[in-house]
This record gives C-alpha cells, structure tokens and sequence, in this order.
C-alpha cells in the first residue's frame, strides 16, 4: 500500500502559500527540464492572475521519498473562507504559514481556529525571513500564544517550525543557516504529519469540490474517508438532507503532479475524482449501495452580507453582453451556489431581481466580475449587511479591523475608523509602523478602504475578519459628497466637461455615449446636481479673440468594480456589462427621482 499525506496549506493574503506550493512542484521534478512554467502555477485562472490572489482552492499532488503527498492550496482571504472550510475536511495536518515580519495576522486566526477545531496537525512555516526588519523570533512566540487561546491540544501545542524563503526557494531548521533547498521542510512533513489513516469497512466519501469538464460533465473531488471506491461500482449518494439517490461511478481518476491519472480503484486516505454521479452537491456522501451512512456535513459561517442583482434595464441594455435576460442571471447564480458553499441567493417580490448573499465585497465583487467576463449584463445595489434580532436586541456583524500605518498618520486612520463607530483596541509600534487593532462595525468597513489609503498616501495595510453579532451602533455617515447626473443622453463634449470642472470631479471622458439619470461624476457640495454634458460649442461666423482658449480637462477619475461597490448609496446601481461599469440612478428621470426620494432615506 502507497504511503499518502494530506497537507493543506493556510495563512493569511499573501504570505507565500501559492509560491511555496511553487518551489515543492519544482523541487519535486514534477515538470521536465526545459518546460516552462512561468510562476503561480496554481493561480491558473485570469482573474487569480491579474489580481495576485488566490480565489479558489486547488490540489495536486507530488512524490517525495516513495511518498505520495496531496498538497491543497488555500485563499488567503476572510471572504474565501469558505473554500478553505470545506477543503480542510480532506487533510490531516496544515502547513501554517506566517510572515515573518507581519506576524499572526485575522486570517491566520481564523483560518488556525478552523484547522485545530478539526484536529489537524500543525507545522507552523516562518516565511520571508529574507526581509528587512524580520523577527522570526517574535514572530513564534505569536503563533504559539494564538495557538494557546485557540485552545490547541498538548500535541498540537508541540509544532514544529521551520524557518525561509519560499520565494528563494529554501528551508531551514534555523533562521540563521540558510539552506540551498525545501527539502527539510519536506522532511518535516514526512516525520510530523500522520499518514492517512487507512479505514476498513463500507464505502464513505465525502464530496469537498467540483470540477466541470465539457466532456464528461460535472466531476466530484473528495476523500476516501472509509473503504475502497472502484471503478463501475454501484453507490448510493446521501445528499445533505438525507435523502438517498442510486447512482453508478463512471470513472475514477487520482491526482498526480497537476493532472489527473486513471485509476480502478483508490483506497481510503486518499483523494480522487469521481466520473458518473449525476446531481450532487458539495457535502454530499457517496456510501455504499446497500447501507449507506452519510458523514457529517459541512458546517459553514454564515454570509454577513447582501446585495441586490438585477437584470440591466438601462438605455444601453443589449448592447455588449451575450445573456440579457432574468432566466440567463437566475441560470448562472443558481450554478455558482452549487460550488460556492458561503454564498446565498435569495428570490423577490420581482421576478427580475435576486439577492445575493456572501461573506463580504470581495466575494460578491469576484462573483460579478466572473459573470461580466462571460457575457452577461447585469446591475447591482448597494452592499448591506444582514441584520438579525437576537434576544430582542437588534444586532448587526462586529468585524476585527487590523492597519500598519508609518506613525505620522496614525491619527488620520484612527479619526476615520471612529468616525465609523469604530473602537481602537490596540496600538503599538511594529518595527517602523504603528499597529492599530479596532471593532468596527461590517457597515463601516464599506467605503473605508478608500478613504484610509487616500489619507495614508497609499501606506496602509489592512485586513479584517468577522468577529460576532454585537447589538446595533446606531447610524454611520455615508458618502459626503453628492453626485453629478446626466440630464440627457447623447455623446460627452470636451466643451461642456471644461465649464463644469468647477462643480466638481468627473468619472468620464470626452465623446463618451452616456445616458439620463447615469452618474458622472462627484459634486463638491453634499447635494446631487442634474449637469448636461451633451452640449455643444455654440458656433458662428463671428471670431471674438480671446474666446478661443484651449480646452483644459483634469483626467477623469475611473473606478475598480470594488471601489463602485463601495462608493454608491441606496439610490443608486452599478451597471455592470463586458465592456463597461457605469454608476446610476435607481430612478433615470428627475422628477421620479423627487417623488421616490423618501423611500431611500431610512436606508
């Protein structure tokens, strides 16, 4: 019988998990000499790339020293932690890795809480050591207090550590005695993580991802947790409520290296995916056909907040994406439930508009972005945090805000946090950066990440991570400024943009198309004001000199998808299409606009 780990690897946004999984890949030999790899091999899809972030867990699989070791890459934000919960089900210890000059940062917490609730052995892996103003030292002494009030075990308690630089491709026992490899790293995993238990007994696996091939149709991925799965073998699938579906396994693949190989038969302990099985569901357990038995389902945290999608209704409706319709926005959010576990749709009152639920923008700003690249055409609401009545108490989600600021604007962060009925904590100096730790409430984070990097001169580092439903602050000051909206429809003119630069800042271009009612631009008082942009020089015959000035246009101010989630209010969408993010009003005409202004004000 083949020896098999299963080792997920955990920590916070970028720490190095993705690139460590790099260096074993290569370190391993998974690839031939001259093939070329490029770097983030795992983040294979565009917006993991472009982003630099990992969105979706993946594994592979290498061989070291006659030991087959399945490596499961993780998200490293709160927002993804679903993926990270329903993976961790697979493994039987965690690679904890941390920074060595940032320390144990909220998702190293939650992410670590997860992994011990479970059991899961841990090696804890001090990264970046190469970087100035490192303190691996330190950096131990945190992971190990976090691990005693998570109320770690004895044995987990006894972690090994090892200390490098996955980016420089090494690994060490000590800090100070760099090495020229990863292999003591890869040694330690042979020696602390307990091989995978081998369970006799009927079949039960547990299906922890999916995979989607145009070929043979969705594919189930998960882990033999008792008995032998083969080829053709008759099972029964008990989904999550208990109900019981007779179904016939296809094929069975294992993972080796970054593919898939054809396999007859896999024991327990290891990972497979499962060909055949039709209308199954991430939790679901494949058992045996006689007597089945369902395994625990998998718990997840419950989504914090919510947004509005609809169908686009605007002028410009049709005009760059492929799927227009209610049915094709249904279609495509009822699919993306199937595989993301933290996310929720909910239908209206209209049959053109859902609400989403998910764990925070990033989530719900990925999910979009997603959709926008497939063709389709849709608007969003504004972000709202879920609100529940706990003991008679009105109560809304509290979250723990972590930023490193450089200490002359320290006060700046603070002013801004408090504003947002925001609690400092903690502050202490971090090497050369001052360490503020808040409760702040989730509504409160929404919109603050802007306007922190903007006092900071894009200094700021922050994260947060939900920390419990506390009763309700009371209200938060939205956005200050009022916005600019298009009277009219027609083509931008650099004549008209140049004599309203004094009202305000603008979102668009000259001769661009825009439409009654889309916003475009930022006013400088706290009021909307209704602006034509559409009009045009007036010409005659007659030259007056000194009218004749040139044009001169500040450039326009463009939004990321997220930054558009964040900066609008209640009355307001983001049209989102293939080729564009516009901003708009609910309510295109004016004087709809004034009768429907009351709906919008206890929001």
């Amino acid at each position: 019988m083949q020896k098999i780990r299963n080792i997920a690897i955990i920590a916070h946004v970028d720490h190095g998990k993705t690139t460590l999984v790099d260096k074993i890949l290569h370190s391993c030999s998974i690839f031939r000499d001259n093939e070329q790899t490029g770097e983030l091999i795992l983040d294979n899809n565009d917006l993991e790339r472009e982003r630099g972030i990992t969105i979706v867990s993946k594994n592979v699989s290498v061989m070291y020293k006659d030991v087959k070791i399945n490596i499961i890459d993780t998200p490293g934000h709160a927002d993804f932690g679903g993926e990270v919960e329903r993976v961790l089900k697979m493994a039987d210890g965690v690679l904890l890795l941390c920074d060595a000059f940032e320390g144990a940062m909220p998702q190293t917490r939650f992410v670590t809480q997860k992994a011990l609730a479970l059991g899961l052995k841990p090696i804890v892996v001090v990264n970046k050591v190469d970087k100035e103003n490192c303190r691996p030292e330190e950096v131990y002494e945190q992971i190990f207090e976090l691990f005693f009030n998570l109320e770690a075990t004895e044995e987990q308690l006894d972690f090994p550590v090892i200390y490098g630089s996955s980016k420089q491709g090494w690994m060490s026992t000590d800090w100070k005695v760099p090495t020229d490899n990863i292999f003591p790293l890869m040694d330690a995993i042979l020696e602390n993580i307990p091989p995978a238990p081998i369970s006799e007994g009927t079949l039960q696996m547990q299906i922890t991802s999916l995979d989607y091939s145009s070929f043979v149709g969705r594919i189930a991925i998960g882990r033999v947790a008792r008995g032998t799965i083969k080829e053709n073998m008759a099972v029964s699938l008990v989904k999550r409520d208990g109900t019981i579906q007779k179904s016939r396994i296809k094929e069975l693949y294992t993972f080796e290296g970054l593919g898939k190989v054809k396999a007859t038969e896999v024991s327990s302990g290891d990972i497979c995916a499962v060909v055949g099985i039709e209308g199954f569901d991430i939790g679901d357990t494949i058992a045996d056909f006689d007597k089945p038995e369902q395994l625990a389902v998998i718990k997840i945290d419950e989504p914090t907040m919510n947004m509005l999608f609809t169908i686009n209704t605007s002028p410009f409706f049709g005009k760059e994406g492929k799927f227009v319709t209610s049915r094709h926005l249904r279609d495509r959010l009822y699919k993306e439930m199937e595989k993301n576990l933290a996310l929720k749709v909910v239908e209206t009152e209209s049959p053109d508009s859902y609400l989403v639920y998910g764990r925070g923008i990033l989530h719900l700003s990925v999910l979009i972005e997603t959709m926008r690249r497939e063709g389709y055409e849709l608007q969003v609401g504004q972000p709202q945090v879920i609100v529940k009545e706990i003991d008679g108490v009105k109560c809304e989600p509290i979250e723990t805000l972590i930023v490193d600021v450089p200490g002359e604007v320290a006060g700046k962060v603070i002013e801004l946090v408090t504003q947002r009925k925001g609690d400092l904590l903690v502050m202490e100096p971090k090497g050369d950066l001052q360490h503020l730790e808040f409760d702040i409430p989730a509504r409160g984070i929404i919109g603050l990440r802007n306007n922190v990097l903007t006092a900071t001169g894009g200094e700021a580092i922050m994260a947060h991570r939900f920390k419990a439903y506390e009763p309700w602050k009371g209200s938060i000051p939205g956005r200050l400024n009022g916005v600019l909206v298009s009277m009219d429809t027609g083509k931008t003119t650099a004549f008209a943009i140049d004599k309203l630069q004094d009202r305000g800042r603008f979102h668009i271009d000259p001769g661009v198309d825009v439409y009654e009612g889309q916003v475009l631009g930022e006013h400088i008082r706290d009021n909307d004001l209704v602006i034509n942009l559409t009009k045009g020089k007036q010409l005659t015959n007659m030259r007056a000199s000194g009218s004749d000035t040139n044009v001169r246009i500040a450039p326009a101010i463009k939004f990321s998808l997220e930054e558009s989630m964040e900066y609008i209010q209640a009355d307001e969408y983001i049209e989102v299409t293939p080729q564009s993010i516009r901003l708009r009003k609910i309510f295109l005409n004016e004087n709809e606009r004034r009768i429907n202004a009351k709906k919008f004000v206890n929001q």
